[in-house]
Order: structure tokens, then C-alpha cells, then sequence
């Protein structure tokens, strides 16, 4: 018997949209992770895109568990010399744009590389309800009932 291996032409990508209202981020962006490599498939194969194109609507009402919100920090660097920056997840998500933590939780959780790269550019990431990919017709994909811990009160 000789081992499955997926070709690029074999692939049908589904389009899927969650609700990230109340959800904790960490849980949300290891499911959102699976579905972006197609870990969840049984055609999964490591070195092809044969994972789904994810939306996430209401992402500025994610939930951080325990003190996170207001001791979690991210850092980033000017380029200058001694130029490191730091943010609070707090400030983040009250911020300009509260998204940015669900996609940098997400980010971190694929792969880096050419691969990695495109995986990650199948998800859609919106602070509001709306969204503008209706055409593509996505299927609601609700992250709370699979597990009770996914789900927290504000």
C-alpha cells in the first residue's frame, strides 16, 4: 500500500467564518491554525496548502484568561539601537486595531516559511460583524461548542 500524498490540483478549499465573541484567544487560534494547515483533513500532506480559508468576525471582543489582558506584552524593535517597544494586550485590543492579537497568536502558531506564509494569508481577521466575502458563501464554524474551556464571560 503506498502512502497518500495530496496534490496541489486535488485540493478543495472551504471557506469558514467564526465568531470570535467570548472566546478565549489561545484556544481560538489553535483551532483556527489546524484548519489554515488542513491538520483536520485526512488528505493532510506537510508540504501542500491544503487547509481552509478562515474568517473571523468580532475579533476585538476575544477574551484573555486570568490576568493576561493587562500583563501579557508585546515587544517589538524600532531597528535603532536599543529601540525594543513594548505593548500591553490591554492597550492592543483598546487600541486602533484589537485584531492584531488574535492574527499574532495565529501567526505564531504556523510554521515559518514560503508554505507558512501563504497558509497564513487564507485568514481574515475583522474587529466588526462585517465582512466583505459573502460571495465566497463561508460556512459558520462554531469554536464554543466543542469544548466548555472555549468559551469565557467577559
Amino acid at each position: 500500500m503506498k502512502t497518500f500524498s495530496a496534490k496541489p490540483a486535488e485540493i478543495t478549499k472551504k471557506w469558514i467564518v467564526i465568531d470570535a465573541t467570548g472566546l478565549v484567544v489561545g484556544r481560538l487560534a489553535t483551532l483556527v491554525a489546524m484548519r489554515l494547515r488542513g491538520k483536520h483533513l485526512p488528505i493532510y500532506t506537510p508540504h501542500v496548502d491544503c487547509g481552509d480559508h478562515v474568517i473571523i468576525i468580532n475579533a476585538a471582543k476575544v477574551v484573555l484568561t486570568g490576568r493576561k489582558r493587562e500583563q501579557k506584552v508585546y515587544y517589538h524593535h524600532t531597528g535603532f539601537i536599543g529601540g525594543i517597544k513594548e505593548r500591553s494586550a490591554k492597550s492592543i485590543l483598546e487600541g486602533r486595531f484589537p485584531e492584531r492579537v488574535v492574527e499574532k497568536a495565529v501567526e505564531r502558531m504556523i510554521p515559518r516559511g514560503p508554505l507558512g506564509r501563504v497558509q497564513f494569508g487564507n485568514l481574515r481577521v475583522y474587529p466588526g460583524a462585517e465582512h466583505p466575502h459573502e460571495a465566497q458563501q463561508p460556512v459558520p464554524f462554531d469554536v464554543g461548542v466543542l469544548n466548555r474551556k472555549n468559551m469565557r464571560a467577559a
